[in-house]
């Protein structure tokens, strides 16, 4: 091919056939086999090429998006090749991989919060337009509403399946982020092969499982899986192509990656491990035998500090930690810095925790315009969080605390961690003479959480 950008789309096709299906044969198209890794290569490209086409993108151009990850990726990759600069407004929750995989490519990232809504000047998609409307020359590519993404997968993704299928798919399970996977591969379906019932694979916080199957918009959640759910319909997503849709758990849609390469041999995503879930869930309850498409919609490389990281997982909740006995147990195995993270004093202990272990460090900058005002640690979380668990999290920054630093035998018990935090140290590990690691506030507060 002469170039990567000519390599996207035509990726294969894989049975699955060592978890249970109940009566049907289930496969999965390895969208992760694009250039970039990712499903979301597709769109990129047509987003791009249309803006091009109508004049929008000029040669020296900037591109800007809100992106959970994979968009930005596949933006950065076509764009960068193309000649255009890419800017990202990328959520706090996303994974340290994706951040420096952006960055890799030569696009700018700016992260934000993840807990507010659209709307409020934080909300990632607000954000990148505010961006756009001060760079010279840049356009926001607005995969949610722009019609070349759905039009991307009904042009290719669908055509492809069908053809690989040999014309023979009885349902079909995807996931919504901004919907252009659903709507197109779902309008080609519609026509060339009626009899295929689109699957809709949910986090258990999005709304739109519950408004197919109800009617009713709830109010939104939280969930851990990156890509896919959203606290309101994206324009691109027509969820009346629907006809059968399931609320997946963050825990179920973990497991089922990490299932998914042990048994299966295949390196997925978490947005990887909801589909399979639903697809599992769809296949055990059918009395037929059917044959059923998902997605490997990105690559599990991007999530190996949490899908695949036991020690993010016991964190969590969804594994066993009986291994937690000792403070060599709660050491962080560091890793290359994601780039300056950086919070407001205004901001809530909530968002300084969800930015910390996104970016793995022990502390942020406290940024008031363009001057710095202060840091952040583990200590003003731990101590808001002994002090009052209710209402911790939703304290503001400004109530900063500064941190020490003190050894500590790798075989000491956690409890002995409590009396150094309490004096404001982050816990240098010692095993014997040799420096094991750090252990800091961040684990002990994970340690509490899933036990309160």
């Amino acid at each position: 091919m002469p170039t990567m950008i000519d390599l996207i789309g035509e990726t294969p096709l894989v049975e699955i056939t060592r978890l249970d299906r109940g009566p049907c044969r289930l496969f999965l198209k390895l969208e992760s086999a694009n250039p970039s890794g990712s499903i979301k290569d597709r769109p990129a490209r047509a987003m791009i090429e249309a803006a091009e086409a109508d004049g929008r993108l000029k040669p020296g151009g900037t591109i800007v998006e809100a992106t959970a990850g994979n968009t930005g990726l596949g933006l950065a990759l076509v764009g960068g090749l193309k000649g255009y600069r890419t800017i990202l407004v990328v959520p706090d929750k996303m994974s340290r991989e994706k951040i420096l995989h952006a960055r890799a490519m030569g696009a700018q990232v700016f992260i934000t919060r993840s807990d507010v809504g659209k709307g409020h000047p934080d909300y990632y998609q607000d954000q990148a337009q505010a961006i756009t409307a001060r760079t010279k020359g840049a356009i926001f590519i607005n995969q949610f509403e722009n019609p070349a993404n759905p039009l991307a997968h009904e042009t290719t993704t669908a055509p492809e399946l069908l053809r690989q299928m040999d014309g023979d798919i009885d349902a079909i399970v995807v996931g919504v982020g901004s919907g252009g996977t659903l709507t197109g591969v779902g309008r080609f379906m519609k026509r060339a092969s009626p009899k295929t019932e689109m699957v809709l694979a949910d986090p258990v916080g999005s709304v739109l499982a519950p408004y197919v199957n109800s009617g009713e918009m709830i109010e939104a959640g939280s969930w851990t899986v990156e890509g896919i759910g959203e606290d309101f319909v994206p324009p691109n997503a027509d969820l009346s192509l629907v006809r059968t849709a399931y609320s997946i758990t963050d825990q179920e849609s973990f497991a089922a990656s990490r299932d998914l390469l042990r048994k299966e041999g295949i390196l997925a995503g978490s947005s990887s491990g909801t589909l399979l879930t639903a697809a599992l869930r769809y296949c055990k309850r059918q009395t037929t035998p059917k044959r059923v498409v998902s997605f490997v919609c990105d690559s599990g490389a991007k999530y190996l500090s949490k899908v695949f990281n036991d020690a993010f997982m016991a964190q969590e909740g969804w594994i066993e930690r009986t291994q937690f006995g000792t403070v060599r147990d709660l050491v962080i195995n560091r890793h290359a810095e994601g780039g300056a993270v950086e919070v407001r004093p205004q901001d809530t202990l909530r968002t300084v925790f969800a930015r910390m272990r996104a970016a793995d460090v022990s502390q942020i900058p406290v940024v008031e315009g363009d001057r710095i005002v202060g840091l952040v640690d583990e200590s003003d979380l731990l101590s808001a969080l002994l002090t009052d668990e209710a209402r911790a999290f939703e304290k503001p920054v400004k109530d900063v605390m500064v941190t020490g630093l003190e050894t500590i035998s790798a075989d000491a018990p956690i409890k002995e961690l409590v009396p150094l935090f309490r004096k404001d140290y982050v816990a240098i590990v010692m095993d014997g003479e040799k420096f094991l690691g750090l252990v800091t506030r961040i684990d002990l507060i994970n340690h509490f959480r899933v036990t309160l």
